[in-house]
């Protein structure tokens, strides 16, 4: 294997699941491959107890936790494979993104990680990156979508190059409309000498709201670092709402800026860096991240649950 290798495993339950992940295991542990599996609590409690043993050879992270916001996901594989590029052996990963119970936005933003790991490891050579999808429990339409942001696909015991990716760059992540807010959001527009008010208006809603002090700490700073590349390179300006959905307080940012970077706030920024901390620091203190440019603007949308499950 040289080249990076994307693959969808399509499976339909538990047995399906271990028929198809425990020998990708067992021969990257055959060969001396560094193996990080990142599934959920169930399926890693069944991988663990099939693999006996080898267990203490592979490297297991709860996706439940890794990838509640999808966005967090392609830094924890950039960071597996970073700190073993030193050797020459090639690398295996498990990543199951998709669950049962996903929102339709978590859904809508783990095919754009999907569709963006292409581009994160294009260049990262001897790196098999197997990703689980269960066709019994997921809507047909996750299925098909995985078929198109796949270059491979295995269903059963037969691997082939699927017939729906597209072998050009995948199309932008910001692109797209969102949804509409649920009900009449506050909003409030700033400009430079208003983040403070920013601040104290997020802060007051999110306290109306019930969040956890810690929780609102969070989403105060991340709606404050996304206001402030506003002012520095999104036209100087722009417009904060507001509102409760589905449990959760969003927090929604426009200005009047272009994003082009399709990993931004996806790559973990130097110490030394001057920008693109803004949206890192947001993707990782905020549950979920939606972000999309246009010619029109930028916008991005924070979701913090009120009452975290």
């Amino acid at each position: 294997m040289h080249d990076f290798r994307h693959e969808a495993l399509f499976y339909s339950g538990e047995e399906e699941f271990l028929a198809g992940t425990v020998p990708f295991v067992r021969d990257g542990l055959w060969a001396g491959e560094p193996v990080l599996v990142a599934v959920g609590e169930r399926k890693t409690t069944a991988l663990k107890r099939a693999l006996g043993g080898d267990t203490d050879a592979v490297q297991f992270v709860k996706m439940e936790a890794l990838g509640r916001n999808p966005a967090r996901i392609i830094p924890a594989w950039r960071e597996f494979v970073g700190g073993r590029r030193a050797s020459v052996r090639p690398l295996r990963g498990i990543g199951e993104p998709v669950w049962p119970g996903r929102s339709p936005a978590e859904v809508v933003e783990c095919h754009h990680h999907e569709s963006l790991l292409n581009v994160a490891f294009a260049d990262t050579p001897a790196f098999w990156l197997l990703c689980p999808y269960d066709t019994a429990a997921l809507d047909p339409a996750v299925v098909a979508e995985a078929r198109a942001t796949h270059p491979f696909i295995t269903e059963g015991t037969t691997s082939r190059p699927s017939d729906r990716y597209a072998h050009e760059l995948p199309p932008s992540p910001f692109h797209g409309a969102l949804p509409p807010p649920a009900g009449k959001p506050g909003m409030l527009a700033f400009g430079a000498h208003q983040l403070r008010r920013v601040r104290h208006y997020v802060a007051g809603r999110a306290e109306v709201a019930g969040l956890s002090a810690e929780r609102a700490s969070g989403l105060v700073l991340a709606v404050s670092e996304v206001a402030t590349n506003s002012v520095i390179h999104g036209g100087g300006h722009g417009t904060l709402r507001v509102w409760t959905e589905n449990g959760s307080l969003m927090c929604e940012v426009r200005d009047d800026g272009t994003l082009t970077d399709p990993l931004a706030g996806r790559v973990r920024p130097m110490p030394a860096q001057a920008d693109g901390r803004g949206l890192w620091l947001a993707n990782h203190l905020c549950d979920l991240v939606q972000i999309r440019s246009s010619r029109n603007g930028n916008v991005v949308r924070l979701h913090m649950a009120i009452s975290r499950p």
